[in-house]
């Protein structure tokens, strides 16, 4: 149902996976989206399912854990709904993870899904691990830097950020737009418009 477009994996393997991010535009044709912003409410609600609301308002952010009742509640000021394992509840979602089986299965953790309403993000910071996001409806703005040593912020104490970093990337994705960010490389994704992130 997903199939990749516009990178060549064994360049991708050789040149970028573990150490560079890369951008790849239309990764994707013609993408549609496995789930609705519905959708992801509803799962939100599932006691098993690890969901959380990340927003801020007049720059004090908060955090905020499902299952929610009622999610709209928690919707306040820029806010990200994030919802884990979704590739383990949707059919169409593992469908989506299965397209990346280039990258060794142990290395493989979950597809976790974000819906935010414009000038949401979680704010700059590092991942221990290697992401690939791929851009749903809407779009967001990336920016993603080199790994360095950078101050640590906590402004909720289930949010971990990092101070200004230069990016060496900043772009603009559109549906079906991918970006690849290794471990360790500082980023910062800013919703321009209501958007799907996976």
């Amino acid at each position: 149902m997903y199939s990749l477009n516009n990178i060549d994996v064994k360049q991708f393997l050789s040149q970028y996976w573990q150490k560079k991010p890369l951008v790849i535009k239309q990764g994707f044709n013609n993408f549609i989206d496995p789930l609705d912003e519905h959708d992801l409410a509803g799962l939100s609600q599932e006691p098993s399912i690890d969901s959380r609301i990340v927003s801020q308002t007049n720059k004090v952010w908060q955090v905020i854990h499902g299952p929610f009742e009622d999610v709209n509640a928690h919707c306040l000021g820029a806010w990200s709904l994030l919802v884990q394992s979704v590739d383990h509840f949707i059919p169409e979602a593992d469908a989506l993870m299965r397209a990346f089986d280039f990258i060794p299965h142990w290395r493989m953790d979950d597809l976790m899904v974000s819906f935010s309403n414009k000038d949401a993000g979680v704010g700059s910071h590092l991942d221990q691990y290697d992401v690939f996001i791929i851009q749903g409806k809407g779009s967001r703005r990336w920016q993603v830097g080199l790994p360095g040593d950078f101050d640590k912020i906590s402004p909720h104490k289930d949010l971990s950020q990092i101070s200004g970093f230069e990016p060496i990337i900043d772009q603009v994705l559109l549906p079906g737009d991918i970006i690849y960010i290794p471990a360790n490389h500082p980023h910062n994704g800013v919703a321009l418009e209501e958007c799907l992130n996976y």
